[in-house]
């Protein structure tokens, strides 16, 4: 049976590598990619439980939102900017804007799994591909996908499916891996971003395969967790 310093240490332990790896995350989509991020809550501890570092008792989504109200306007990708953000809050969770750099595809990880496994068959071009602990899957797309979405469900023949599809376009957010979301676990990449530039999809591309992995009647679907403010 372990002492509570023992403990204390494991816990102490982790959260330093959880740290370690955030910066390094941060480090490299703002000074690597030129991604603007901004910072996003994050759980602290309150007593022997935990509570969503907003302050508020009431918080809808603990450690599951952006941390400033006007994330969107003051998401950086200045190397010094980050720098000093993450020291002085280096717990903060990693928000990417998206419609900026990138914009992303959710669907349910079935169906995006399922999808995936297709599209590197076929040899499509692919940029990072992200799972998330809420049960998504996205993949990221060239920016104006989620304006052109319905126009290109409809040339598709899909406009009038049932699909648990989203796009995050302008004025809407990611979380970036290793953000860690509340207690259900932690963003990761299933397919990295690639050393460098990389040129991303256009939505176009995938869509069709994304769609019809979303409608296959075995698909698991759910509510999306993607939180906007």
């Amino acid at each position: 049976m372990r002492a509570v310093g023992e403990d204390m240490d494991i816990m102490l332990g982790s959260r330093r590598r959880s740290r370690a790896a955030l910066w390094q995350a941060v480090a490299d989509f703002a000074e690597q990619r030129g991604w603007p991020v901004a910072q996003g809550a994050h759980l602290v501890r309150d007593g022997r439980g935990t509570q969503c570092s907003c302050g508020r008792a009431t918080c809808a989504a603990p450690g599951m939102h952006p941390a400033d109200p006007r994330w969107s306007e003051r998401a950086t990708a200045s190397p010094a900017a980050v720098r000093y953000l993450w020291s002085q809050w280096p717990d903060s969770t990693v928000v990417v804007p998206t419609g900026r750099v990138f914009d992303a595809i959710s669907v349910p990880r079935h169906a995006g799994t399922r999808a995936l496994v297709r599209l590197e068959r076929m040899g499509a071009a692919l940029g990072p591909v992200l799972a998330t602990p809420t049960g998504r899957v996205a993949f990221l797309v060239a920016p104006g996908a989620a304006a052109e979405l319905p126009h290109l469900l409809y040339q598709m023949g899909w406009d009038d499916a049932e699909l648990d599809l989203r796009c995050h376009g302008e004025g809407d957010y990611i979380f970036a891996p290793p953000s860690p979301m509340g207690m259900l676990g932690s963003v990761e990449w299933i397919r990295p971003p690639e050393d460098g530039t990389e040129t991303l999809p256009e939505a176009r591309l995938l869509l069709g395969t994304l769609a019809y992995a979303c409608h296959r009647k075995d698909s698991t679907t759910g509510r999306s967790l993607w939180l906007a403010s």
